[in-house]
């Protein structure tokens, strides 16, 4: 049988693939992390992790070892919870996304996790793209659904769920409108209409809304918008063109403007995120549901 300490080191160092940020996680020192880990793997009679002085990774039976394990572990812990609560209730957690297509993606996925963890309560709620980080910094949030990159100290970020093609939205008479695809360099030749980013890292509006060309040609920025309703507006009026996930179309079409892709820039990544410290127990096999949910996009 293991011990309380020895299964919570192995299934939080197998997510983290970090000692120091383990221990942080579990409060304890990195020295602890280690002797368990070590003592762990004497018991067994085999390395779980493979380590050098850059990099932990597990080995194949370390993989295994954590599949079996995680499930049991996530619902024990989540009847734990519920028990503590003494209702039938475990637990609610708090799901945050941006753009429609993100939240479709919680909604079959929270459908899922309802089935499978029938005494939970999911709550959805959407983000405003021009304060990316409150809600979940606020503690009103436990898991979003989102557009990378994201690289803050306090937030914990996990897979990319989907990718989506970019695009750039210009009005319907727009000398861009009739064309195949576009450039990134034919951006310093407009308008960009961009986010108020008072709250926004200056890391995210550079990959979305960039100020230059990869050539180094600045591009001219128009109108800095609050809501996406701002963005369609500005754009069908021919005030300027806004960088947009092509999917978008789907959801947004209408008249005066025109959806036309780019042949050269990155994806839009959209990946999950949520708190590094005091993390909802229910995060975890929340994240083993979505990624279920998203392989049948």
């Amino acid at each position: 049988m293991l011990e309380r300490l020895e299964l919570e080191a192995f299934l939080t160092l197998a997510e983290q693939l970090h000692f120091g940020r383990t221990a942080e996680r579990l409060h304890v020192t990195t020295s602890r992390i280690s002797q368990t880990i070590r003592k762990l793997e004497r018991r067994i009679g085999a390395p779980l992790f493979e380590r050098n002085s850059r990099t932990v990774t597990l080995t194949p039976l370390g993989r295994q070892l954590r599949d079996e394990l995680r499930p049991a572990y996530d619902q024990i812990s989540a009847s734990i919870t519920a028990a503590s609560r003494g209702n039938s209730v475990e637990r609610t957690i708090t799901l945050g996304f941006s753009g429609a297509w993100s939240g479709n993606l919680l909604v079959r996925a929270t459908e899922l996790f309802r089935i499978r963890y029938p005494h939970t309560a999911v709550d959805i709620e959407e983000i405003q793209l021009t304060d990316p980080l409150g809600r979940m910094r606020s503690g009103a949030v436990d898991l979003q659904l989102t557009e990378f990159p994201i690289a803050e100290p306090d937030i914990t970020t996990g897979a990319i769920m989907f990718a989506e093609p970019r695009g750039l939205l210009v009005p319907q008479g727009h000398s861009f409108a009739t064309r195949e695809s576009v450039a990134l360099e034919d951006l310093a030749d407009t308008t960009l209409v961009t986010l108020n980013d008072a709250l926004i890292p200056r890391y995210w509006m550079d990959h979305h809304f960039p100020r230059r060309t990869p050539s180094g040609r600045p591009i001219p920025q128009g109108p800095a918008t609050t809501f996406w309703p701002e963005v369609l507006v500005h754009v069908s009026q021919g005030i300027g063109v806004s960088t947009v996930a092509l999917r978008a179309e789907q959801f947004h079409a209408r008249p005066g403007i025109v959806f036309v892709p780019f042949h050269d820039a990155p994806t839009i990544d959209y990946g999950l995120m949520w708190p590094s410290a005091g993390r909802n127990p229910l995060v975890p096999p929340f994240l083993e549901v979505i990624a279920e949910a998203a392989q049948h996009e």
